[in-house]
């Protein structure tokens, strides 16, 4: 039987890193990967659809170009063409990760993992290898997650799809139907709508991008319908049929009425589940909660001490970076370090157009812990650089204890601010003021400006727009 300090199942976002830093803090590490290392950020999440996001960004530059005296004549996209190049992207990241934890001392095996006891990991390989490997300090799970699928719309890889096909389309749908207004439906669902489909999303709540900021949302929603997407809100996407043209009906219900659109492909968006399933968690006694999440501590730590839980399977925020910070955390747990989860917040970055960047509490949330807010706003449409851009919708709104002046949060809409909102997620971890970020002196022109700007407007200072 072989052994290793810490075995690692996953090389995911949250997997990789944690293999890595064990191997840095020199202890015998081996990484299990069952498909492809990255996981899903790197294969067929967060980078192929930023990729294709930063594609079709241009593409409507291009087309609006004119109104800043460029003429570029026609505009098209080549599916094809630009597949091969989001994929020559995927190639690149995914050989880096394999090359990084051989370079830092890592091993990398390919297989399916089965934990058969509270040290040990069972293998079964493509050939149908089946190896049983023991690990002396810890086993990570670090397994992800992945689509949900509707009972009604079952995947067929072509017409009813989920994210992971819907980065890989070489024809642009005519007609796209999302259903979903979350993060992962809207995002794709204004790549293509950008590159000319006609898009129309299903809700089932009241509004979009539940969750977030609702001033933030309808800045997303209001352009949305501007470039004429339909929007069902409280709806259901109850079932289709095929015609016989080749596209699809859906039908709706909607506040009691049926209505149906005819559309050419379906993309289902509802939301992600845990890969919890299968791994024998359950036989050695770890936890499960009912969602299929993997309860961890802050030493990420389930309820086996040997047994460690990070990214996506251990919980919300199911975002890549939270993973990674978990995963160095229970790395340097192993290895016999102080560490745990002790951040304030963890930020958000959602690549709509424009985008949304959050970090910290919102106006409802300061208000439901009884907290007196004072709330500073500043728009992009007062910003020189937003308009040297011709990105002027949005703005940058900051939350501060109103007795104290303590930044509570963040929250943005506009140009770039998923760059932006790492100044913020700082301004949290180190209990900024108001007047820390106001006499922050920020450079002119940027976008940047609007934070520093923001912060001011609260406490009544703000040069470039009239105070309260």
């Amino acid at each position: 039987m072989k052994t290793y300090d810490a075995i690692v199942i996953g090389a995911g976002p949250g997997g990789y890193p944690c293999a890595i830093r064990l191997a840095q803090l020199k202890q015998k590490t081996l990484c299990i990967e069952k498909e492809s290392p990255g996981g899903v950020c790197l294969n067929w999440g967060c980078i192929p659809s930023k990729a294709l996001i930063g594609a079709a960004h241009l593409y409507h530059k291009a087309k609006d170009a004119d109104s800043m005296g460029i003429r570029v004549g026609s505009v098209e996209v080549d599916p094809e063409k630009l597949q091969d190049w989001k994929e020559g992207i995927v190639k690149r990241l995914t050989g880096g990760v394999r090359g990084l934890l051989k370079g830092n001392g890592a091993d990398l095996m390919m297989g399916s993992a089965r934990i058969t006891g509270p040290r040990q990991v069972e293998v079964t390989q493509a050939d149908g290898t089946v190896e049983t490997i023991e690990a002396t300090k810890g086993i990570v799970i670090a397994t992800g997650s992945n689509t949900i699928e509707l009972p009604s719309f079952k995947f067929d890889g072509k017409q009813i799809i989920g994210a992971k096909e819907a980065v890989s389309l070489r024809e642009i749908p005519k007609r796209l139907l999302v259903i979903g207004g979350g993060i992962i439906g809207l995002e794709l669902g204004m790549v293509y709508q950008s590159f000319g489909s006609e898009l129309t999303v299903v809700e089932a709540l009241p509004d979009l991008l539940t969750g977030i900021d609702p001033e933030c949302t309808k800045i997303v929603e209001r352009r949305l319908l501007k470039r004429g997407a339909t929007i069902h809100k409280n709806a259901k996407a109850s079932g289709y049929e095929r015609l016989a043209d080749g596209s699809i009906s859906v039908k709706i219900d909607q506040d009691g009425k049926q209505i149906t659109a005819n559309v050419d492909v379906v993309l289902v968006a509802i939301g992600m589940r845990p890969n919890s399933r299968e791994l024998g968690l359950e036989q050695v006694g770890v936890k499960v909660d009912q969602r299929g999440f993997v309860p961890a501590d802050k030493f990420c730590r389930t309820n086996v001490p040997s047994i460690y839980a990070v990214g996506d399977v251990s919980g919300v925020p199911m975002l890549a970076h939270k993973a990674t910070k978990e995963g160095e955390i229970a790395a340097e747990v192993i290895a016999g370090h102080k560490a745990e989860k002790d951040w304030v917040a963890i930020p958000s970055a959602v690549f709509t157009d424009p985008e949304i960047a959050t970090v910290g509490l919102s106006e409802a949330e300061a208000k439901e812990k009884g907290i007196e807010i004072l709330v500073g706003k500043f728009p992009f449409s007062a910003l020189g650089k937003a308009m040297a851009m011709n990105e002027t919708e949005g703005f940058v709104k900051i939350i501060a204890d109103k007795t104290t002046k303590q930044v509570l949060g963040v929250h943005m809409v506009g140009p770039e601010v998923s760059a932006m909102i790492s100044e913020a997620a700082l301004a949290l971890e180190m209990a900024a003021f108001l007047e820390d970020v106001s006499l922050t002196v920020h450079p002119h022109p940027t976008l940047g400006e609007a934070f520093m700007e923001a912060a001011a407007h609260a406490m009544g200072s703000a040069i470039h727009i009239l105070n309260r």
